[in-house]
């Protein structure tokens, strides 16, 4: 299948980038490299684009669709390294960084990456294909309590005890391989009135497990700071996330790095040492209008925060 994947936010994002066409942009999350495209777009000859993925096919996706410039770096690697990623290509600072967080449409729809509920497929769920930990290892060597705790604080499932306890039944007798598999499992635990939502019942747990697979929450927050450390003075980061979770890690730790303290309310004195390292650009989250949402239903829960360094 062709890696496609349609640009959330794509004009509030270059906008919000306040691109000068000479400096240093990164694409944390390069997918398609449909933002990448416009940042080539808005740049010069001396101006250079580093795009980092963690997915080969999206890296080799992207490298066809940005042919035509030659202002370009490519790196495979995760964006929480981004330290390294760019001491190893001997650039000390960037003056712009976006990272579209969550799974693309490619890999939701291409089956054999196991990431859909929709199609059946070998538990896997890996954005980098060369990571050792997949879904099918979540599912079938986890204990019951970790399962739980995944489902209800990655997912916010509801029933996370319930199909946890399920899972675990179901591979004493054989082990859970496909989607579809683990789909059965998820529905035989729910009770009938949470099968009629509108929600497609496996949906969070779905969600739940990939998250785990790929690290996205544990690394958030590194990725977030270290992204901050990286820019140079008035270079701007731009994260969409697409649920609560990563929101609130964004949004906290965008706080802690405008040095908002984070000290007890009852505290008479300042104990948190505090710093800043730059602004907020965004008050309240950037979401997509009516019509993006229309021609992009994924666009519905994104949300677009800025920092700026100073």
């Amino acid at each position: 299948m062709e890696f496609s994947h349609k640009s959330v936010l794509l004009d509030e994002c270059i906008e919000g980038l306040n691109i000068r066409k000479n400096l240093i942009y990164v694409d944390g999350t390069l997918g398609g490299g449909g933002h990448s495209y416009q940042i080539l777009k808005k740049l010069n000859k001396t101006g250079l684009l580093i795009g980092i993925d963690r997915d080969k096919d999206a890296l080799d996706a992207a490298k066809k669709r940005l042919s035509e410039f030659n202002n370009f770096k490519l790196v495979h690697d995760n964006h929480s390294n981004i330290k390294n990623i760019l001491s190893s290509l001997n650039v000390n600072g960037v003056d712009g960084i976006l990272l579209d967080l969550g799974v693309s449409s490619y890999q939701l729809d291409e089956p054999s990456r196991g990431f859909s509920y929709m199609n059946d497929a070998p538990l896997d769920m890996r954005m980098n294909r060369e990571d050792k930990l997949s879904a099918y290892d979540v599912v079938n060597t986890y204990s019951e309590e970790s399962l739980t705790n995944i489902f209800k604080n990655y997912g916010e499932e509801k029933y996370s005890k319930l199909i946890a306890k399920k899972i675990c039944e179901a591979r004493k007798v054989q082990n859970i391989n496909t989607t579809f598999e683990l789909v059965d499992i998820i529905k035989s635990a729910m009770p009938k009135k949470a099968l009629t939502e509108k929600q497609h019942p496996a949906k969070r747990v779905f969600q739940a497990i990939r998250i785990e697979v790929n690290s996205e929450l544990t690394l958030l927050k590194k990725a977030v700071e270290d992204s901050v450390m990286s820019l140079n003075k008035g270079g701007r980061l731009l994260i969409i996330t697409f649920h609560s979770l990563e929101d609130k890690i964004v949004k906290h730790t965008f706080e802690e790095l405008e040095g908002r303290c984070t000290c007890p309310k009852d505290f008479p004195i300042c104990v948190c040492g505090c710093k800043s390292y730059g602004k907020i650009i965004t008050k309240k989250p950037i979401i997509a209008s009516d019509k993006e949402i229309e021609e992009n239903p994924r666009a519905r829960s994104a949300k677009l925060r800025i920092f700026e360094r100073k």
